[in-house]
């Protein structure tokens, strides 16, 4: 059951125990399609703080934003970073990202998202690097040395002459056994605290099915903005998301007739996105006939707008494109993931 609360575009959901949700597509109370068995933890960490927006997208953020991105899967995290990176990168920012991974496989990911990285790199406009001795030393962690290090980081970006900064900081090492990981209120609080009145931005990015909902709450209060990828379906077998870079969609799980409106809804909104289009479907293990016509339909109207339209997908899926016609089609570029 859901209602509407009044006066507000948001719903009483029963997956999220009776309170307001601001994400009802997230839960698929308002697709009608399924049932979402994941827990569901926005309403926890948007509502939480008193200054923190219900949510924004990672292409809205500006200068002395301080957001808390929630992830639930590693090529989400990549991707909405990865646009994190592009934006700051384009406004000729400095731009960090503190990544758990290794840095190699965080400057890979990026460069396959299409960011040139080592350019920018190379020309000191771009760093990647892991928490040791930014956020850790070993196993310990101290929030006046982490914020101690990013004060260093905006005042060396003022000293390089960039106009600012923008910091991508992956949390999961707050799920490492590290002492001091009580004072993580302490360093988001410190964190808030040095971006007051700067040209900088931090982007602090938890793992929302891994993270339990009161590290979420404690933290929420001190960031400005909540950030998460547009989701127009989410359940136990299937996802449907916006991708940010490169702009389009993402397909994961399995897809047939019941979920064909949240696809519709998102296919039409991919078309009115600006530039070329990429249908992601490279988690995709089914698609009935009818969805795989709705997305060769969306490619054909796009291309023939002279939009470039590329579908990522598995050989088996992509078989099905072929025998629609697609494949060598002017504007559509079909991409097996083995060709990936």
């Amino acid at each position: 059951m859901t209602a509407v609360v009044a006066g507000s575009n948001r719903w009483l959901c029963d997956q999220c125990g009776g309170a307001p949700c601001p994400d009802a597509l997230r839960c698929g109370v308002l697709s009608g399609y399924g049932r979402n068995r994941a827990r569901h933890r926005q309403w926890t960490l948007r509502e939480a703080g008193r200054g923190l927006d219900a949510s924004a997208q990672v292409t809205e953020l500006s200068a002395d934003d301080h957001a808390c991105l929630t992830f639930g899967e590693a090529e989400e995290l990549f991707d909405l970073t990865a646009a994190f990176v592009r934006d700051g990168l384009a406004a000729g920012l400095k731009v960090v990202w503190v990544s758990d991974a290794a840095p190699a496989q965080a400057i890979a990911e990026l460069g396959r998202r299409g960011i040139a990285v080592r350019p920018a790199m190379e020309a000191g406009q771009m760093a990647a690097a892991g928490c040791e001795g930014r956020l850790l030393s070993g196993q310990e962690f101290s929030a006046d040395a982490a914020v101690g290090w990013l004060s260093g980081e905006l005042a060396s970006s003022r000293e390089q002459g960039f106009p600012g900064l923008r910091v991508a900081v992956d949390m999961s090492w707050a799920l490492r056994p590290v002492t001091g990981i009580e004072e993580l209120p302490r360093f988001e609080e410190g964190i808030a605290a040095a971006l007051s009145g700067s040209t900088a931005s931090v982007l602090c990015q938890y793992d929302r099915d891994r993270f339990d909902p009161v590290t979420l709450a404690s933290v929420a209060g001190f960031h400005t903005r909540s950030v998460a990828a547009a989701t127009y379906h989410a359940d136990a077998l299937l996802r449907i998301c916006r991708q940010y870079a490169p702009p389009g969609i993402r397909l994961a799980g399995e897809l047939d007739y019941q979920a064909a409106d949240p696809l519709a809804l998102a296919l039409a909104e991919a078309v009115r996105l600006d530039g070329d289009i990429t249908v992601n479907m490279t988690a995709l293990a089914f698609i009935d006939a009818r969805c795989t016509l709705m997305v060769a339909d969306a490619a054909r109207t796009a291309a023939s707008a002279e939009r470039p339209v590329t579908l990522h997908c598995p050989p088996e899926i992509g078989k099905g494109f072929v025998r629609l016609g697609l494949d060598g089609l002017p504007g559509i570029r079909l991409v097996t993931a083995n060709a990936r």
